[in-house]
């Protein structure tokens, strides 16, 4: 059964605490997790994107010359592509770009990356995280006793909002604060180390571990 140690909010090791073998010991194909990720990138996409063909462009509605003797090209409107201000030949167009992914293969990609988080030595798991006062030097002590170096990308991982938490880390580059399990996969992915108590260690196990 895969294991992990446990620290305190001081970063001091306290114990251990067992995982889920379902949920930290599954290791699934790496084009599931990649399909998974790029569906969520994918879901971000508002589709709004436009673009005027020729048939749109205000004007052009008369030909801008006769068609002969004039010793120039022959052009039927102002508003065709090859000309300033002209449509716009294949532009986007309002689109809907959501890719379906079924909840076995979202499950399967959450439990593949959390358990490569722990067989490299990622995941770190607090009894309780918490700070007396909204400050981002607690922030900064918290992570330097847990052996986190400046420029780690981090990954926090609470059981429930906690707003002295939050604002203390939001303003240290590269640490992400997350209530579990409501955090995306292209969030976790790139994590050089991931923090999360014990009680969103359970909340995890609860949704993805069945």
């Amino acid at each position: 059964m895969p294991k992990a140690s446990l620290c305190n909010a001081q970063g001091q090791v306290i114990g251990e605490v067992e995982l889920s073998e379902r949920l930290f010991g599954t290791k699934g194909r790496l084009s599931v997790v990649h399909r998974a990720v790029v569906a969520e990138l994918a879901h971000q996409r508002q589709g709004t994107h436009s673009t005027k063909t020729r048939g749109e462009v205000r004007g052009g509605g008369r030909k801008p010359w006769p068609q002969k003797h004039t010793g120039r090209a022959r052009q039927g409107s102002i508003r065709a592509p090859q000309w300033r201000k002209g449509g716009i030949v294949h532009g986007p167009k309002p689109r809907d770009y959501d890719l379906i992914v079924n909840k076995k293969e979202r499950r399967l990609a959450f439990r593949t990356a959390l358990t490569d988080k722990v067989e490299n030595g990622a995941l770190l798991v607090v009894d309780n995280l918490d700070f007396p006062e909204i400050k981002t030097k607690h922030a900064v002590a918290f992570l330097k006793a847990l052996g986190v170096e400046e420029g780690e990308r981090v990954l926090v991982l609470l059981h429930e909002p906690n707003e002295r938490v939050y604002k203390s880390f939001r303003n240290i580059p590269n640490v992400l604060v997350r209530i579990a399990p409501a955090f995306a996969l292209h969030e976790l992915i790139p994590a050089q180390r991931v923090i999360a108590t014990q009680q969103a260690i359970a909340k995890m196990e609860e949704v993805w571990a069945r």
